[in-house]
């Protein structure tokens, strides 16, 4: 395994994160907390050491309900624990906003108690609009948080549609790292959000690496997703368009006997910007694959 220092927080994340929405139920799946571990534990075999989760990952904080039960039992200080902050699961793919300072910082506390933590790695502002994350009082709110001990480094993870104005002012707020939706199939984060990364030395996270799973190779045209699958959400003439071009890079760019998945995690990571891609997972065999594209970098 690879680890990188994420931007100025000291971090040294592991290449290859562990995505735990899917810990939520909305991929289709429900997880017991002993299919949680064995992912867990899986990841730690191979060296991986950041979850990143959040707190409308299902219904009350499954997901940081199902991670904190596994800390307890097991050596926390090998992980860096991120989680974010600014919704409510209502139902299935169904949020209700709160970036309110009173609902952060419950939300806080909240989230500690859940991921039986003391004290949270990475708190991230989550998928919020500029009308919130302009909110001086609530960055102010969190660096009181910081010094109280509760939170150690503070990040945002931008909407998919994209932010460049929380980019540009995220060290401004005291954010230091920026959570961003960057695959081979979008490549917008290098001109909307690195260069405001290199200039104010902020980590870059990205997140849906394999585009849904679509840069694994197993889907062709005309697939049809599960209606309790987050993709059965996605629009279907992007869908298509998105499959054609995946069978382009497979092959012109995919090295042969190299796994596809593999090779677009690893695409992910050439640029030593990013310090990790956060990469969801349903069994422990995914974990493993996934870990597996550390291999392809150099060094």
């Amino acid at each position: 395994m690879h680890y990188r220092t994420l931007g100025k927080t000291g971090l040294r994340p592991s290449v290859i994160g562990v995505g735990t929405w899917q810990f939520g139920g909305e991929w289709g799946v429900r997880f017991s907390q002993a299919e949680a571990d064995a992912i867990l534990d899986a990841a730690a075999e191979c060296g991986l050491n950041f979850i990143d989760t959040a707190e409308c990952y299902g219904p009350d904080q499954l997901s940081e309900q199902l991670i904190g039960d596994y800390l307890v039992r097991r050596d926390r200080s090998i992980w860096i624990v991120a989680t974010k902050f600014g919704h409510h699961f209502k139902s299935f793919l169904n949020r209700t906003d709160d970036f309110s300072v009173a609902g952060v910082q419950a939300q806080l506390d909240a989230s500690l108690r859940a991921l039986r933590v003391e004290t949270i790695d990475l708190y991230q502002f989550h998928s919020g609009s500029d009308k919130f994350f302009q909110n001086e009082k609530l960055w102010a709110m969190l660096a009181e948080q910081k010094r109280a001990g509760k939170i150690r480094h503070l990040g945002i993870s931008i909407l998919q549609k994209g932010s460049e104005l929380q980019a540009r002012s995220a060290a401004k707020f005291g954010a230091e790292s920026l959570q961003v939706f960057y695959n081979r199939l979008d490549r917008r984060p290098e001109t909307i959000y690195f260069p405001s990364a290199r200039e104010h030395q902020l980590g870059i996270i990205g997140r849906v690496p394999l585009a849904s799973g679509l840069l694994t190779g197993k889907y062709q045209t005309g697939a049809i997703f599960a209606v309790n699958d987050v993709r059965s959400r996605l629009d279907a003439d992007k869908l298509k368009r998105d499959l054609v071009e995946v069978a382009r890079l497979q092959a012109e760019e995919v090295p042969v006997g190299i796994p596809m998945a593999n090779w677009a995690l690893a695409w992910c990571l050439r640029d030593p910007l990013v310090a990790t891609v956060v990469c969801g997972c349903k069994n422990p065999e995914q974990v493993k694959t996934n870990a597996r594209a550390a291999a392809l970098l150099p060094g």
